[in-house]
């Protein structure tokens, strides 16, 4: 499967839609979650962990700053942010216009996991 990156939004639909920001999951994959958010100005996400499982965070748009356990770095376009399991991770957008960062994670009961799958689930007890 190929998607242009700038299309992702538009054609993928939102699991979270509100006005603090879009989150769009792409699904197709049995294993991985490719997921968008569209995180609004001034904005932040209220920040989670994932006991066992690795995230990478890819910034396509925008600036704003993205907090690993108690370290908050800033992030722009074209940055990759590289979070282990186990780590606390926030976004904050600092800026006037939106931050538009790709995530890409394995998927776990609550997200992207689906009744009968045999993949793990968030607290990594499968």
């Amino acid at each position: 499967m190929k998607i242009d990156i700038k299309e992702f939004a538009g054609k993928v639909k939102p699991i979270r839609d509100n006005e603090t920001y879009s989150v769009h999951d792409l699904e197709y994959l049995d294993n991985l979650n490719v997921s968008m958010t569209i995180l609004h100005p001034g904005k932040e996400t209220t920040g989670h962990e994932h006991k066992d499982a690795d995230e990478v965070y890819i910034v396509m748009d925008g600036r704003g700053e993205l907090q690993i356990d108690a370290n908050r770095f800033p992030v722009e376009t074209g940055d990759i942010m590289l979070i282990k399991g186990g780590q606390f991770h926030k976004a904050f957008n600092t800026s006037g216009e939106d931050l538009v960062f790709v995530c890409i994670f394995e998927k776990y009961k609550g997200r992207g996991k689906k009744p009968g799958d045999s993949m793990k689930d968030d607290s990594g007890k499968g």
